[in-house]
């Protein structure tokens, strides 16, 4: 559970600092593109794929060209929406887009689905239309569209990535160096388009605060692994406990750091999503 833990941490360590160090001056952008630098060397490092015998001819590079073009407009997504509507529906919107994946999942790879699953997905979506209501009673209706396009983006961004990464691993890719690659190709996109763009002034600070994300991004990842890797007879325990504890901790985070306060909606919204992903990880055990 340390694991479990320490990986939910990360996470919402991640939104924290975003969240900060762009109110201090940081380009979210570069540090954004900086994190990908310290996480793919991570990732290289942590899980040694398998590089040197990548199928130049085999590999879909239009996945990985597309996966690396879409993380670093989620996490720009992610500091959007960390801005415009707080850490915690931040958080239960990037945790419940597991719904969307799992609807993907029935659709696309006929995955077969039970009672169980079907209503935490039902409870899933119905919590994150009430976390949006919320947004609409709590700000300005210029400032809740902003904010309500943020969840959104993040909501559908993180299933999207979801759904292309199964896709890729049903096509026999391995997982590690799939990931590595992506992060490497995100790397060279972003910087490419930073140089392209010529709007911002290089800052170092916002360099070295992008590898840290990175680690911290990483850390998330392969913490997560590794949990299921050492618990894996119990998937559901660490399913469920990852996207409640990141919920929790983005819950404590962002009323006692940012004194953000829960309305009904979001409040309500929460209990479901909590109750949603209980009834996922449940369906998963049977």
């Amino acid at each position: 559970m340390l694991l479990i833990l320490a990986a939910a941490l990360s996470s919402v360590l991640v939104s924290i600092l975003l969240k900060n160090l762009k109110k201090k001056g940081y380009q979210p952008l570069q540090m954004i593109a900086w994190n990908y630098a310290s996480a793919s060397l991570l990732c290289f490092w942590w899980f040694q794929p398998d590089i040197q015998h990548i199928s130049i001819q085999k590999t879909p590079w239009w996945l990985i060209v597309a996966l690396g073009m879409i993380l670093p407009s989620i996490f720009l997504c992610l500091a959007k929406s960390l801005e415009y509507a707080g850490i915690v529906k931040t958080e239960v919107a990037q945790r419940l887009s597991v719904v969307l994946s799992l609807l993907a999942a029935y659709f696309i790879f006929n995955e077969q689905f039970n009672a169980l699953k079907l209503w935490g997905i039902g409870l899933g979506v119905f919590a994150v239309l009430l976390v949006l209501f919320g947004q609409m009673n709590t700000s300005s209706n210029h400032q809740s569209r902003k904010a309500i396009v943020a969840l959104l983006s993040v909501w559908c961004g993180y299933a999207a990535v979801d759904i292309l990464l199964k896709y890729t691993s049903s096509l026999g890719l391995q997982f590690t160096l799939t990931l590595n690659l992506i992060f490497i190709t995100s790397f060279i996109l972003s910087i490419s388009y930073l140089l392209v763009q010529k709007t911002q002034k290089w800052q170092l600070k916002s360099a070295i605060a992008g590898l840290v994300l990175g680690v911290l991004n990483f850390s998330n990842i392969a913490l997560y692994v590794k949990a299921h890797i050492l618990l894996k007879d119990s998937p559901a325990i660490v399913f469920a406990s990852m996207n409640i504890l990141v919920v929790l901790l983005g819950i404590a985070s962002g009323v006692i750091l940012y004194k953000e306060k829960l309305k009904w909606p979001t409040t309500l919204g929460i209990l479901l999503g909590i109750s949603g992903v209980l009834c996922l990880a449940r369906a998963m055990s049977l």
